[in-house]
This record gives C-alpha cells, sequence and structure tokens, in this order.
C-alpha cells in the first residue's frame, strides 16, 4: 500500500510518501501561498524516491479541506491529474480531521475534554467542527460568527481547545477558563497517512471526474447584512 499525501489547505504546502503506515518522504513548507511552485518540486522528489526502490503508486490522497480556495484548487488539481495519468484511486482526507489527530498528540490533559479545530474565514468567521478525546465527531463542521458567547454552552461544561489557523483570533473573544488554545497547528501532509491508508483498505474512493474539496465561502449571514445595509 504505496500512498502519496498532498496537503495544500492553508499557507503550508506539504507532501508524504507511506507505505504500510511507514513513512517514506515528507517535504513541507510554510513560508505562504508558494504552492503552485512548490508543489510539483515536492511529489518530484517523492516519486524519485520510489523510482531509486523501484516501487510504484497505488493511491492519491488529497486534503478535502475546508480551506484556502487556491491552495484546495491546486492541490486536488495535481491529485486529478496524477490519478489519471497513473491509472489509481484518489481518496479524500479532511483538514480538520489532521488537524485534530496532531491536537489530540499535544493536548497535555484530555479527559471529557473538546477538541475544536478552526480554518479561518475572513473577519471573526471560521470553520470548524468539535471532536471527542477519542477523535469521534461530536459536530459537523459548520461556519461560525465568533463573539464572547460563541460555544458559551460548551465551555461551561467541560474544557475545550481551539486551534488551527483561525484560532488565533480567537483568543482574546473566548475568554471563558474552559477554553483552551494550541498554537500553530498546522495541516501537515505526514499526519494525512493513517485516514488515507483506512479508507484505501475500505475501498472509500472518491469519484476523480467529480469530486470537488470544501471551498471556504463567504458567509450567508454576511451577505444578508450586506443586502440590508443595501437598502437604507
Amino acid at each position: 500500500m504505496i500512498i502519496l499525501n498532498i496537503e495544500t489547505s492553508t499557507n503550508v504546502c506539504s507532501v508524504a510518501l507511506s507505505e504500510d503506515s511507514a513513512c517514506l518522504f515528507s517535504k513541507s513548507n510554510a513560508d505562504g501561498m508558494n504552492h503552485a511552485a512548490l508543489l510539483s518540486v515536492f511529489i518530484a522528489e517523492a516519486l524519485e524516491v520510489l523510482k531509486s526502490e523501484d516501487k510504484k503508486l497505488d493511491a492519491i490522497a488529497v486534503s478535502s479541506g475546508p480551506g484556502s480556495y487556491t491552495g484546495l484548487r491546486i492541490g486536488v488539481s495535481t491529485a486529478k491529474g496524477l490519478c489519471y495519468g497513473y491509472g489509481i484511486p484518489l481518496i479524500a482526507v479532511s483538514t480538520l480531521e489532521v488537524l485534530t489527530v496532531q491536537a489530540l498528540n499535544l493536548a497535555e490533559e484530555k479527559g471529557n475534554a473538546l477538541f475544536c479545530p478552526m480554518i479561518d474565514a475572513r473577519r471573526m468567521e471560521v470553520y470548524a467542527a468539535f471532536y471527542n478525546a477519542e477523535g469521534v465527531i461530536q459536530r459537523e463542521i459548520a461556519a461560525d460568527i465568533i463573539d464572547p458567547e460563541s460555544y458559551a454552552g460548551i465551555l461551561e461544561k467541560q474544557p475545550v481547545y481551539f486551534f488551527g489557523n483561525g484560532a488565533n483570533k480567537c483568543k482574546t473573544t473566548l475568554t471563558h477558563s474552559n477554553a483552551r488554545f494550541i498554537d500553530n497547528l498546522v495541516p501537515l501532509a505526514i499526519n494525512m497517512i493513517p485516514f488515507a491508508e483506512h479508507a484505501f483498505t475500505e475501498k472509500q474512493f472518491v469519484d476523480t471526474a467529480y469530486f470537488e474539496p470544501f471551498y471556504l465561502k463567504e458567509f450567508q449571514t454576511t451577505a444578508k447584512i450586506i443586502k440590508k445595509t443595501d437598502l437604507k
């Protein structure tokens, strides 16, 4: 089971090559939105590793978002091209699940805590979900506008770890004593490996022709506010 993993949902460009849970190659760059220039280079280096060992790819795994339109478009388009070229299946891996696995490994006290990965969606808007300490989703991905009362009912009951590129701007707003923040957490391709391998084993592939990732979109609430303003 040899899988090429591609993560481009944020400003980090990341590629990892795995074989039966072992990482054969991993490379990332967090200097900005340089995906168009770097992704093909990283993939070429990964494929050289395969060539040197006379091995072939079995599948491509790509981050499915939510995330940057530009980053995801580059990653998914590249993944689709490779799948067509090699005649192999495409696997989609949730960006929020990848972030949550990293947070679970870093959290000091889990217990009954919830884990909330956040992807920045401009202003005080984020796309977020909630997972328990076993990594099981408790609330599906939703578009949230953050204010001092956000998640108040949840925070009254238990600690919540917030992380991802949308969490930094929430620190001064989510001030409840149960709010915890894990800094500098970004989705990386190497952390996609267990998800990709599970999907491959279960034959959970997506349609290469029609698959579309979860692009960040303007909130409907924002659109309604704009319309009301225009009427005044």
